[in-house]
């Protein structure tokens, strides 16, 4: 299963809207998703799986995409988790 470890750019973390626009990209992929974060994985479709982590600034987290178009999904994942969601 391929996978990235990314840094997370926003403000503050993976909070309700970054979390938001990161499962709604990982639902969309049709593809089994997880973001783990020390060692504990989550569905990363999932919002409150997500929210459960507590990631914040600066964080790192691994990314691991199954099956077709991977790349492609984590190359997606990757850029909305390395653009700050929080900047005004």
């Amino acid at each position: 299963m391929p996978e990235r470890s990314v840094v997370v750019a926003s403000a503050h973390g993976l909070h309700a809207r970054p979390a938001a626009l990161f499962t709604q990209a990982a639902a969309k992929a049709g593809v089994p998703v997880t973001v783990a974060k020390g060692g504990r994985g989550v569905n990363a479709a999932s919002i409150l799986g997500v929210i459960s982590l507590g990631v914040e600034h600066g964080d790192e987290v691994v990314i691991a995409v199954e099956g077709e178009g991977a790349d492609a999904v984590l190359d997606e994942l990757t850029a909305l988790l390395t653009t700050d969601h929080d900047a005004s």
